[in-house]
């Protein structure tokens, strides 16, 4: 997958379905694997501490020695800072460095715990292989368990010499001091379980958030793209339906000229000449007014638009092409109503591209018909010639665009389009279109 930056420079980004099974959460950085290096070091300042101020109270009558518990201190804090590079390594290490301590006697627990529970905690919440965090993490509270059952058997078969306190009584101190103990390592086991869970789903969670956002900016994108495409193909269309009607006209008259003048005919030439003046002004007018849509700053006044091109200027169409040497006729079958005005465009657009092509392939003394139908629910527009005019004087190249324009023109519209030659000589392109009914 790729991903688009702001100076345009195309990067690879890496994105994964959060909802994928072999999803993995984002490794940790540099900064977080800082982090974890100096709460290692000052969890270890804090059991050497911790340890001291326990030797000085005297309450463990059989110590390790000092270089065994900073020893054993070391191995259970210093891991941590690879908890999240490593977290199922780690907290093997940190469990049996604990459990070695608590053995021998090391005068140390809480910050013990604390790491033991960083531990526990950080494979819940970091380690990519979620089976191999759930069976780790078991296999840590049962051996705890365990451990914590079999100093319960001990205390209840030698109370007085284990703890120091009575079992005399319904609910004997010891019994309450046992109970204590079980609640502590549950609240303790599960708060650390309970909380890497909640981690690594707080992390996915963010994650499908980050994966939607990337789909919606993919989405995004791909529209704008889309519209770019579209918008030049509408201009494109524009420009070949502007400029090749008029070209074609200004090609024809010009071979209607040069046929004169070598004849002799100078007057019929002139008019000819004019013609082609009067087509390459139609041609500059009609650019100006598409490159004018273009531009917001052109005021209305400055020359016609577009959009101001429609059905209600085919009278004007059909007059210019047969000034231009094919007579042409319009009819008007039906009641005429108003159309959306993209609609009114495309007709006539069709009808300027359709008689294009007749003036272009029908030869100079074809005749064609324009006749536009208003139907219930839709508008037909039909463009015929009768082929009959002969070999046409010029041949034009052509581009193979303007049969495809009119397509997707009237597919725009959600009309169907009929394009062939007529069973009894000629050309047809006929043009129907859906109109909501007024």
């Amino acid at each position: 997958m790729s991903e688009q930056s702001s100076d345009g420079v195309r990067v690879a980004v890496q994105v994964t379905d959060p909802d994928e099974p072999d999803w993995r959460r984002e490794p940790a950085g540099e900064a977080e694997q800082r982090t974890d290096l100096w709460l290692a070091a000052a969890l270890f300042v804090g059991a050497v501490l911790s340890m001291v101020l326990w030797r000085t109270t005297g309450v463990r009558t059989d110590p390790a020695s000092g270089v065994v518990s900073i020893l054993l201190l070391a191995a259970v804090t210093a891991p941590l800072a690879w908890r999240r590079r490593f977290p199922s390594a780690v907290l093997v290490v940190v469990t049996a460095a604990f459990v070695v301590g608590q053995v021998v006697g090391v005068p140390e627990s809480l910050v013990s715990n604390v790491a033991l529970f960083m531990a526990l905690y950080t494979v819940g919440a970091w380690d990519p292989d979620r089976r191999r965090a759930l069976w780790v993490r078991a296999a840590v509270v049962v051996i705890m368990f365990g451990w914590l059952m079999i100093a319960i058997f001990q205390a209840v078969a030698d109370p007085e010499e284990s703890t120091g306190l009575s079992s005399v009584g319904a609910f004997s101190p010891l019994a309450a001091y046992l109970l204590i103990q079980v609640l502590t390592n549950v609240v303790y086991f599960a708060g650390a379980w309970g909380f890497g869970e909640h981690a690594w789903s707080a992390a996915r969670e963010r994650a499908r958030t980050a994966w939607r956002t990337w789909q919606l900016a993919a989405a995004q994108r791909r529209s704008e793209e889309q519209a770019v495409a579209l918008e030049r193909l509408r201009i494109a269309r524009e420009l070949h339906d502007a400029v090749a009607h008029h070209v074609a006209a200004m090609g024809v008259q010009a071979a209607v000229a040069s046929t004169m003048l070598d004849g002799g005919d100078t007057s019929r030439a002139q008019v000819a000449v004019e013609q082609v003046q009067e087509s390459a002004r139609d041609a500059v007018r009609e650019l100006a007014s598409i490159l004018g849509t273009l531009r917001e700053e052109r005021s209305v006044e400055d020359g016609e638009r577009v959009g101001q091109l429609g059905v209600a200027r085919l009278p004007e169409l059909v007059e210019h092409a047969s000034q231009a040497g094919m007579p042409v006729r319009l009819e008007v079958v039906g009641t005429a109503g108003p159309l959306p005005p993209l609609v009114s465009l495309n007709l006539y657009r069709i009808a300027q591209e359709a008689l294009t092509n007749s003036r272009r392939h029908a030869g100079p003394t074809a005749q064609a018909t324009v006749r536009l139908r208003y139907l219930p629910g839709s508008v037909e527009l039909e463009v015929s010639d009768d082929g009959g005019g002969g070999r046409p004087l010029t041949r034009l190249p052509s581009s193979g665009l303007g049969l495809l324009g009119m397509q997707e023109r009237v597919g725009a519209d959600g009309g169907t389009l009929h394009v062939g030659p007529r069973s009894r000589g000629g050309f047809v392109v006929r043009a129907t279109v859906p109109v909501a009914s007024p």
